[in-house]
């Protein structure tokens, strides 16, 4: 039995600290299947090095400490006491030699007996707690690649929206830049070159938000994974026309998955870490079990200092029960009840929450996909436009600046598509986090 004990305390003193999500329940190969050479890189990139998903992950370490902490108090605990001790004692008998300055070493065995299961109860309740930490970890770093995705995602949509709005710049600046001619020429009048003038600031407004909202998400993605906001420009990435899902999205899921999210999961445990804490409440109206052991050696009697003449050994063992303890007991397990019940009705909500995420989810992306297909339909449309009016310019039928603007207009639509296609990717990534990374 002691070898047993013993061999435990050694395992839990030298196990190793582990600091690491497991990258396989995260699914992260999910970010594998968007034809991108970068995004699974800066997935990776972000759990090594984001500081508040490092934070979790050392904060399930305090929670697999406490288990530990708690198990200790299951077995025995031995101690050493070195002491002095100055006493006079009368001399009622001249033959009893009592020395007045003594030194006392006592060694001290505290045993609590778990005949009810009180301390097993209790280490079973901090290990639903440390679970519920390990769930609370995985939904931080969910998050977290659902981030990086939707912001790495949104960049490359910048970045095909800005070079498209410089397009569109340049050509209303060729515009501005005829109508002049034709004022001087007596073509025009002021009313169409202020108009044309007009263009071109708005258009490079919109192109200067563009930029500035491109910088912001550079910073945002550079600290997601975990690098200065001052190193965006050493951020490597794809086009957003080649980036795209090479997987199947699917129309609906099974409930099991639903069900297996982490907080549904986490919500469950916390259900029965209550069970566990009422049992314990009621288990604390009955008496404690202790067992006391002493082995002293001392120097008040004569004899050498660790002979047995000069030691005194002692053993206690018996049971303690409170008579009163003011309501304390009866209060604490009509909280531990009320708090079952608060948290039976968070687990029916949490149910029902997943369910409505999901399916909003689905819906979500089932939309945008119809609203893409339309703008699609659309730009062909404006794609056939432009062939058409590019023909007629070759044929002289029309003016450059009427093909300018026919250009501009088929991309502002293509504009249009690159947004739809961005808000599609990111619904994915919403819905990977949704299901809890089974997707």
């Amino acid at each position: 039995m002691y070898k047993k004990v013993i061999l435990i305390v050694l395992i839990l003193l030298v196990s190793p600290v582990c600091f690491a999500v497991d990258r396989n329940d995260l699914n992260i190969e999910f970010f594998a299947r968007f034809n991108d050479d970068y995004l699974f890189q800066y997935v990776n990139e972000a759990i090594d090095n984001n500081h508040n998903a490092k934070q979790v992950t050392i904060r399930v370490e305090e929670y697999r400490q406490g288990v530990k902490s708690q198990f200790a108090k299951e077995l025995p605990s031995f101690s050493v006491a070195a002491n002095y001790l100055g006493v006079h004692v009368p001399k009622f008998n001249p033959n009893l030699q009592v020395k007045d300055n003594a030194f006392i070493l006592p060694f001290i065995v505290n045993y609590e007996p778990d005949f009810l299961l009180k301390n097993r109860d209790k280490t079973k309740s901090v290990k639903k707690t440390y679970e519920m930490s390990k769930l609370d970890e995985k939904s931080a770093y969910l998050a977290l690649l659902s981030d990086v995705a939707t912001v790495y995602t949104n960049i490359l949509q910048y970045d095909k929206l800005i070079e498209e709005q410089e397009k569109i710049v340049t050509n209303y600046n060729q515009i501005l830049k005829d109508n002049n001619k034709k004022l001087s020429r007596g073509v025009i009048n002021t009313t169409e070159l202020n108009n044309s003038k007009t263009n071109v600031e708005q258009a490079s407004i919109i192109l200067e938000n563009l930029i500035k909202q491109r910088e912001i998400l550079l910073m945002q993605f550079a600290v997601l994974i975990g690098r200065g906001s001052d190193k965006t420009s050493d951020i490597e990435r794809g086009n957003i026309d080649k980036f795209e899902y090479n997987a199947v999205i699917p129309n609906e899921v099974k409930s099991d998955v639903i069900f297996s999210r982490p907080d549904v999961n986490r919500a469950e445990i916390a259900l029965e870490k209550a069970k566990i804490d009422i049992r314990v409440a009621r288990k604390e109206f009955l008496p404690t079990f202790n067992i006391t052991g002493i082995w002293a050696f001392n120097t008040i009697a004569p004899g050498s200092f660790f002979s047995w003449e000069s030691s005194l050994a002692a053993l206690l063992a018996g049971a303690t029960q409170d008579i009163f303890a003011g309501g304390r007991k009866v209060a604490n397990l009509k909280f531990q009840k009320a708090k079952y019940e608060e948290l039976f009705e968070k687990y029916r909500q949490t149910d029902l929450e997943a369910v409505k995420e999901v399916n909003t989810s689905l819906c979500i992306i089932k939309h945008d996909t119809e609203i893409e297909n339309k703008i699609k339909e659309k730009l062909l449309s404006e794609d056939k436009n432009l062939d058409s009016a590019n023909k007629m310019l070759k044929r002289g039928v029309i003016s450059k600046t009427q093909y300018l603007k026919s250009e501009n207009s088929y991309m502002n639509q293509d504009m249009d598509l690159t947004k739809a296609k961005s808000q599609r990717l990111v619904n994915y990534y919403t819905l990977y986090k949704t299901l809890g990374g089974k997707i």
